[in-house]
């Protein structure tokens, strides 16, 4: 291979690591904002690209333009809000969610799912879900694995004022785990995207947490015990297409550590979330 060979290369290596470190900064501010008005103009500037530049390589790089990435991202958002917060009004969820109307909103839900969002919550279409899980070989296995647990809801204790659930497996009633409702401070993370199928995938695991160990070790940012390894997942399987659900493998690390190429870096939101310990 000549010089100008290997030079051409490095070149097109340090372009795409810079496209990737972009488009990523993006998506999370696209994620962060998804609730406010966001125009191309605004978005190409987080990637300090122009707008035509940035619009050509969103494309390419994702696979879908800006406006229609934005708009599934929220119209997928709402449909698990509608389910999970069935409390909330459909219109308080659109607006939540960045439609400008429940008009304009009705009629993205209606283009997407084939039903109205009134549908899509009730009882009816739920068990439609479920039955197209059990009919899969996936829902099959799902069903399953919630058989061999036995999932009690009894308040156990409250030294903590947090609500603790116990889990068992019926036939392996030596693996148990608490469930801890408790408070997660705001943590500072580095994180390798993933945008595609994940679902058993442990070797995919294994290489997106192998380049984030590789780049996060020659720079002292392993420090056992107190750096927590995670994996963020933003997307519902029953609801997003598997090419385009998101997953990140995430460390935590100091908060003026920078993103470099495609190493991410975010905050993941200090909330109530739920927490067990599985010892096998």
């Amino acid at each position: 291979m000549t010089e100008t060979r290997r030079a051409n290369d490095r070149n097109q290596k340090y372009l795409r690591e810079e496209y990737v470190s972009r488009i990523n900064c993006v998506i999370d501010y696209i994620e962060s904002n998804t609730g406010t008005e966001l125009s191309l103009e605004g978005i190409a500037g987080v990637a300090s690209f122009s707008p035509f530049h940035f619009h050509r390589i969103f494309r390419a790089m994702v696979g879908e333009t800006l406006n229609h990435y934005i708009q599934r991202i929220r119209i997928e958002k709402a449909a698990a809000k509608l389910i999970r917060n069935p409390k909330k009004s459909i219109t308080q969820i659109a607006l939540e969610c960045g439609f400008s109307s429940s008009a304009a909103f009705a009629r993205v839900f209606r283009e997407t799912f084939n039903m109205s969002a009134s549908e899509w919550r009730s009882e009816r279409h739920l068990q439609y879900r479920k039955i197209r899980k059990t009919d899969s070989k996936e829902g099959q296995a799902l069903s399953k694995i919630q058989k061999d647990f036995d999932v009690s809801s009894e308040y156990i204790y409250s030294e903590t004022q947090n609500q603790i659930w116990r889990i068992k497996m019926k036939d392996k009633p030596q693996i148990q785990a608490d469930v801890v409702v408790k408070d997660i401070p705001e943590l500072q993370v580095a994180y390798v995207r993933h945008i595609g199928p994940y679902k058993g995938d442990s070797e995919l695991f294994g290489k997106l947490f192998e380049k984030l160990m590789t780049w996060a070790g020659p720079r002292d940012l392993i420090r056992p015990p107190e750096t927590q390894i995670l994996a963020v997942y933003y997307d519902d399987p029953d609801i997003t297409e598997d090419d385009k659900l998101r997953v990140d493998a995430c460390i935590t690390v100091p908060e003026d550590t920078p993103a470099e190429g495609e190493i991410g870096r975010m905050s993941i939101p200090g909330s109530k979330y739920a927490v067990a310990r599985f010892e096998l």
